[in-house]
């Protein structure tokens, strides 16, 4: 079904809009909360949470691109309670992937800083569209996505190594890239 006619659902709060979502995104929504979270459960649970968010959200919103509405809740919710289960020491992708990225943002940083938040963001994000598009695609799905480099290595038919190695000349040209343009110190 077409994103705009699930969105007009929800408009109209019809009860099947949610059902209609979870057939054509359920799947990433799944695979991003598990690779973010690293338990089932707790991916399922998200994923439910992130529904009743676009419940919440559509209307008054009116996303242009649903998929990626619905991924950035997903995203959000599932980062919320990773943060949560840190306390409880449980590690997942996601938690490996941060500690790669822990170099580019300074210990000063602080996330509730929304001027500083945005600069980040259009600055990685105007990195990302200089590099090739390998790169770009290894970048956003192991920091975004969550996946695992053994993943990547499947999904790309690089060895393992090659996918390590290509990450850590990405993490290394952006420090420097963010460091040119003043984001980081």
């Amino acid at each position: 079904m077409e994103d705009e006619k699930i969105i007009e659902m929800f408009f109209d709060r019809s009860e099947t809009a949610i059902e209609e979502l979870s057939k054509k995104y359920g799947r990433l929504c799944l695979y991003l909360a598990n690779n973010i979270l690293g338990q089932p459960q707790e991916a399922e649970e998200c994923v439910n949470d992130a529904y009743l968010g676009v419940w919440n959200s559509i209307p008054p919103q009116r996303p242009q691109h649903l998929r990626s509405f619905v991924g950035r809740i997903v995203h959000h919710l599932a980062c919320k309670r990773y943060e949560k289960e840190q306390a409880q020491k449980r590690q997942s992708n996601y938690g490996i992937s941060l500690e790669e990225l822990s170099e580019l943002v300074p210990d000063t940083f602080s996330v509730e800083d929304t001027v500083q938040t945005e600069l980040l963001k259009k600055s990685i994000n105007a990195f990302l569209s200089e590099q090739e598009p390998l790169n770009r695609v290894l970048f956003v799905r192991r920091y975004w996505m969550a996946d695992s480099c053994e993943q990547l290595s499947a999904l790309t038919g690089l060895k393992e190594g090659a996918v390590r190695t290509r990450l850590s000349r990405t993490r290394q040209k952006l420090k420097a890239y963010l460091t040119k343009k003043g984001v980081l110190p």
